[in-house]
């Protein structure tokens, strides 16, 4: 296998070990300069997951921590921010840094017992404290409170303004504060029926520390998503948000084209971005077109095979939860997505996680935030209400509406015919593909969708159901070919393989089920259906008359 000469930092999320191991590493130093230029006292970052979130943050605490700030002071040679007046900052102030990504408990006990589990841990890192001549035997017994577990839930609160109220009377200077994944106690307190309990308390933990504060420099926070502010934020007025849609730093936190050319070419792999595109490309952020950073090095340690990289790094909790709860509206909506058609939605970047259930709008802001959609455009309307079109970004997220939306649509067994019923269509096995739809129709359709426009219904069905073959072929519907237009065609993606076509028609009698299906596939050579694929180079193709009568069904192959 060919591969850079540095390996790939899979897991390694510590900037020291990062660079003195000599991993890969792609420089997002210009991220200190805009931020020592831009910053305000509170800054909110929020991305998807594994967008490098962690890593930066690593990266600003041994730039401007005191603590070995000579050794660390070598990190950054021959990086980019070397060669800025930025480096006067270096090792400057006290840090806190923390992170919350593990903060994730079944219920709110265990979460707050994990909670006072982390303070412990990052005060340990502090112990010098205990010495400091500057501190007064109340101020050590509050932190021996925390450190020895001993802290109450209302201690508990005030723990992290505390720490930073300690590291300001040692060493005379404000510290700065970096807190990492915020929202995943959050997050995980909504899925786990325990969010109010879990929502009061961290308003306080966070209200307290970032709140008119004079123990504190400046606060980076990253997450998922931008939690509302009347639910933890509230009071708090000099918070800078910047989501996906802002400009700011948006080229920071996953690669940009240029960055992932560069990695490429080191790879000797160049002949492999358009498809790399393909899979790994299409978010948005800001100005900037961006790579999902994860899935690009994980692919190039894979000897450069095209998988689901990112979408196993967790169970995609958020997605199924929110699946559980939409509407037929919504249903379509997402079908939509799977076959490239946009939705539109008012832009709400505050998640009030209590209207996620109701709120459509609330559903696919979470669904942009947390990296399974993309803006392809964003507007104001004449009243300046903001929109957004949204669209699914890439083909390793289409595999992750295929398997969820479907999952969670359609119960597991039904969920295993309709794959068997697929194959069969697929490669030409017209008495399964028979058995398998009639089994589809009568465990899941009701009579009352056939009460109108009953071809209507059927044709939209296998439309629906065609999504999950979205990245073997190119489904088309009602588009005009030779004499007419046909009902549903698919275009295979790889050449040499079948395409299909469908011809869909309805009867009030079972007795004309036979014969209406034989003028079906009639009607697809009269009217010459097959023209449009064999202009884009199909010459296999499977044809299929389809008569429908209630939950019976009578099918013909040519």
């Amino acid at each position: 296998m060919e591969s850079t000469a540095r390996p790939m930092p899979i897991g390694v999320d510590d900037f020291k070990e990062l660079i003195e191991k000599d991993y890969y590493f792609v420089d997002k130093t210009r991220f200190i300069r805009g931020l020592l230029e831009s910053r305000g006292k509170v800054l909110l970052i929020t991305r998807p997951r594994r967008f490098g979130k962690t890593l930066n943050l690593s990266m600003l605490r041994y730039f401007f921590t005191l603590e070995n700030a000579q050794e660390n002071r070598k990190l950054f040679t021959g990086l980019e921010i070397e060669q800025t007046d930025c480096m006067t900052e270096q090792g400057s102030r006290p840090v806190v840094f923390l992170t919350l990504k593990d903060i994730r408990m079944n219920n709110w006990q265990d979460q707050l017992e994990k909670m006072a589990l982390g303070m412990s841990k990052l005060y340990r890192d502090y112990l010098f404290l205990l010495d400091s001549q500057a501190l007064t035997e109340m101020d050590r017994a509050g932190f021996l409170t925390i450190w020895k577990l001993q802290a109450s839930p209302s201690q508990l609160m005030s723990a992290l303004a505390n720490l930073c109220y300690l590291l300001k009377l040692h060493f005379g200077k404000e510290p700065i504060l970096l807190l990492d994944e915020y929202d995943a106690p959050i997050i995980s307190a909504w899925e786990n029926g325990y969010y109010k309990e879990c929502i009061d308390f961290m308003r306080g933990f966070l209200g307290e520390v970032l709140k008119t504060n004079e123990a504190l420099d400046f606060a980076v926070l990253t997450g998922v998503t931008r939690v509302s502010k009347e639910s933890i934020f509230s009071g708090l007025n000099n918070l800078k948000v910047c989501s996906v849609l802002s400009r700011h730093f948006s080229d920071i936190f996953g690669f940009t084209q240029e960055e992932v050319n560069r990695l490429m070419r080191e790879c000797g792999k160049e002949e492999r971005l358009a498809d790399l595109k393909k899979w790994y490309d299409g978010y948005r952020f800001g100005s900037y077109d961006i790579y999902n950073p994860w899935s690009v090095i994980q692919f190039v340690d894979n000897g450069c095979k095209f998988r689901p990289y990112w979408l196993n790094t967790s169970g995609n909790s958020i997605l199924k939860v929110l699946l559980e709860h939409v509407d037929a509206r919504r249903k379509k909506e997402l079908e939509g997505l799977l076959r490239g058609r946009p939705v539109k939605t008012r832009v709400m970047e505050n998640i009030v996680y209590g209207d996620i259930e109701a709120d459509s709008n609330t559903l696919f802001m979470m669904l942009l935030t947390a990296g399974y959609l993309k803006a392809v455009e964003v507007w104001q309307d004449a009243n300046f209400v903001e929109w957004a079109k949204l669209q699914i970004p890439n083909r390793e997220i289409q595999q992750a509406f295929q398997d969820e939306i479907f999952r969670n649509i359609v119960p597991r067994h039904g969920y295993i015919v309709l794959q068997d019923m697929l194959d069969a269509m697929a490669e030409g096995n017209a008495a399964d593909f028979s058995e398998y739809l009639t089994e589809l129709l009568v465990d899941f359709v009701s009579f009352h969708d056939l009460d109108h426009s009953p071809e209507s219904f059927y044709h939209g069905l296998l439309l629906g159901f065609s999504v999950l073959l979205e990245g073997t072929y190119r489904v088309e519907s009602n588009k005009e070919s030779g004499y007419g237009r046909f009902d549903i065609a698919f275009f295979p993606r790889q050449s040499g393989k079948a395409g299909i076509l469908l011809e869909i028609k309805s009867v009030k009698s079972q007795e004309n089920l036979a014969k209406t299906a034989k003028e079906a596939l009639g009607q697809i050579e009269r009217k010459a259906y097959l023209t449009e694929l064999h202009h884009q180079g199909v010459r296999e193709i499977w044809k299929y008359g389809i008569a429908f009568c209630g939950k019976r069904v009578w099918l013909e192959k040519g």
